[in-house]
């Protein structure tokens, strides 16, 4: 067998890290591929038991607290193989997970990232939340997934099991290239969580990189593990850090007219949190958008390094992306799904 992946698991406190480890000693030949953990926590219980389970896997410990995204970042600076899939914690992957990602790359030089398909491992039937089937943005920047739309997430029937063109691929399991990793520069460390994994795609696609999903690899996610769901911070990341996506790798052209509509749009969003009744979430875009107010320069030394990725005039192409508002077609028009929003893109 030949080396060719490394996955990288950066772990802080999970009480799945030993179910994760076990599915893939379950299931991945051995030789095949290095298992790398990025300590985040000082060394919580679940890694000491790991650690004994399982003494052939390699553990970084950060000196510092680094966040998922940095623990990523170490990971890949550690990692020397051909393949690096990032791994949450809180996934169990399947049999013969890793042959599929391995072929869709061998078959096209150009596929710089790509995802498994995501199912939830709390929900039978249903897929991730997260990532799902693989991931699309919208003409203003609000993303969804093959089978997740905002709050709505399908039942897994087969309807995505065709291998699409994607706009970005899951943080929760991210399977990279190497050699396009290191053309575009790692995860950017200022997004902290969130959004982050979204950001490395883009820049991906600025450079000419293509981003595929491998359904026929199946990966389980037991989701927000890390951070629930309607938390401020968690909110507040995501508002904030789609917001900075925009700003860092639009084009100029298209920042001057998706700016003042998204504006509003993120105070809407406020208001329909709190008639909503989610109280915590209330503030949290108002404070993303004041976070961007008073870190201009942050911003703009961030643009200035992923829009050089498209200094020939080249933009990311139309792979996956929907050339409408999701917002609209999904809250107006009740089109729930990526199959009614893409057509056939969706499947």
């Amino acid at each position: 067998m030949i080396l060719r992946t490394t996955i990288v698991i950066p772990h802080f406190n999970a009480d799945t890290l030993v179910s994760c480890l076990q599915s893939l000693v379950d299931h991945t030949d051995a030789g095949t591929a290095r298992v790398i953990i990025i300590d985040d926590g000082d060394g919580s219980p679940n890694l000491q038991q790991a650690r004994r389970d399982f003494p052939e896997i390699e553990v970084l410990e950060n000196e510092t607290r680094l966040g998922f995204t940095g623990s990523c970042n170490r990971g890949l600076e550690a990692a020397s193989t051909e393949f690096v899939l990032l791994l949450n914690d809180d996934t169990l992957v399947t049999a013969g997970w890793l042959p599929p990602l391995l072929a869709v790359c061998d078959a096209d030089p150009r596929i710089g990232a790509c995802q498994p398909k995501l199912l939830s491992a709390t929900r039978e039937g249903f897929f991730d939340y997260s990532g799902a089937a693989g991931g699309y943005i919208d003409r203003l920047g609000y993303t969804f997934c093959r089978g997740r739309t905002f709050d709505t997430i399908e039942r897994d029937e087969g309807q995505y099991d065709t291998s699409a063109p994607l706009f970005w691929a899951c943080g929760s399991a991210m399977f990279l290239r190497r050699e396009a990793v290191d053309q575009v520069g790692a995860l950017d460390l200022d997004y902290f969580m969130h959004f982050e994994e979204i950001d490395l795609c883009w820049r991906l696609r600025l450079a000419q990189w293509r981003i595929l999903s491998v359904p026929a690899s199946t990966i389980f996610h037991f989701n927000a593990q890390s951070l629930p769901p309607d938390t401020f911070l968690k909110v507040y990341l995501n508002h904030r850090n789609n917001m900075i996506a925009l700003l860092k790798n639009l084009p100029a052209s298209r920042l001057a007219w998706i700016l003042p509509i998204r504006l509003p749009l993120e105070l809407l969003a406020s208001i329909r949190y709190l008639v909503g009744g989610r109280f915590l979430a209330t503030l949290a875009p108002l404070a993303g958008l004041g976070w961007i107010v008073t870190h201009p320069l942050n911003i703009w030394r961030r643009r200035r390094a992923s829009r050089r990725l498209a200094s020939a005039g080249t933009d990311v192409g139309s792979e996956g992306i929907f050339h409408g508002s999701a917002l609209w077609q999904y809250h107006v028009r009740g089109r729930h799904t990526a199959t009614d929003l893409m057509g056939g893109m969706g499947r």
